[in-house]
């Protein structure tokens, strides 16, 4: 499966790469430099889109616009005006959020991450944002809250926790927004990469980006490794299928190196090609679009 290089701007952490059908254009964020990029598949053109406003995840959303999460909370924009905050909180709760997902009912789920490498720090939790604004709690308990993905029906949730190198598998419900009977789908071995943003194909396997692993992961609907792709990065983060026939897997990197109690023996967090860009994977492996939210038509109606 060939890779290439397509942008390289040294985005310090090129994450949540998603697929407009619709414009034939990829999109992703640099958190740490609040950009969020396009790139035109038909042109090969990269513009920002967006200056000065932190995205740690994203979504299309079916007004046209987009749903983005990050340390504040839930957004939307519809590419004219500035985000528009939808929440920050659920109580007590923090929406301090990362990696996001949107599911078959437009509902947006997310989870909150507050990992500092440290021993002390509150663990996170899975949120469910439906278009009424009800938030709910799916599930609680993780360190380090990361990709999701949907099996091909949707009824099948997959989850990350980085930290504890986990995939979980959530019995789904599209049309209460319920997830039910976690178990872990992957346990990624402890010389390997952290699993980080996560895909699944129209064939029903998940796909992992390991960070500090320079790799890509594909694992069977069971949760066998099928197969491992190595990545000239290493911190590659998350991936996405896009393209005319979704045959083409989009894959960010992050070039700033973030050193953490939980890097496998033996690598090396001060030299080496960390990451930054953008990367194209050539498959003939079909993959599936993604859902869109339902926030933004709510927010302004």
């Amino acid at each position: 499966m060939p890779i290439h290089s397509v942008i390289d701007d040294g985005n310090l952490c090129g994450e949540s790469p998603i697929w407009d059908a619709r414009e034939q254009r990829l999109y992703w964020t640099d958190g740490p430099s609040s950009k969020f990029y396009s790139y035109d598949w038909r042109t090969g053109q990269r513009a920002t889109v967006l200056h000065d406003f932190e995205v740690t995840g994203c979504a299309l959303d079916q007004s046209g616009g987009f749903t983005f999460i990050n340390s504040s909370g839930v957004w939307t924009w519809n590419k004219q005006t500035s985000p528009v905050l939808v929440a920050g909180a659920l109580g007590d709760a923090k929406l301090q959020l990362n990696d996001c997902i949107a599911d078959p009912a437009g509902r947006l789920l997310a989870g909150s991450c507050f990992y500092d490498a440290s021993p002390d720090y509150p663990l996170g939790k899975l949120f469910s944002v439906p278009p009424n604004g009800t938030i709910q709690i799916l599930d609680e308990g993780f360190h380090l809250a990361n990709g999701l993905g949907f099996s091909p029906d949707g009824t099948t949730l997959y989850f990350t926790d980085s930290v504890t190198r986990t995939i979980y598998a959530y019995s789904y419900d599209p049309a209460t927004g319920q997830a039910r009977d976690r178990r872990i789908f992957v346990k990624v071995d402890g010389n390997a990469g952290l699993p980080d943003g996560l895909t699944v194909d129209a064939e029903g396997f998940v796909w992992s980006a390991e960070w500090y692993g320079g790799c890509v992961a594909r694992y069977d609907p069971d949760g066998k490794l099928e197969r491992r792709i190595p990545v000239p990065a290493k911190q590659t983060s998350s991936l996405t299928f896009g393209g005319p026939q979704l045959q083409d897997i989009f894959i960010t990197s992050a070039a700033k190196s973030e050193p953490t109690p939980v890097m496998p023996p033996g690598y090396d967090p001060n030299s080496g090609h960390f990451g930054g860009g953008l990367y194209l994977l050539g498959s003939d492996i079909p993959g599936k679009l993604e859902y869109q939210t339902r926030l933004g038509a709510a927010v302004n109606s």
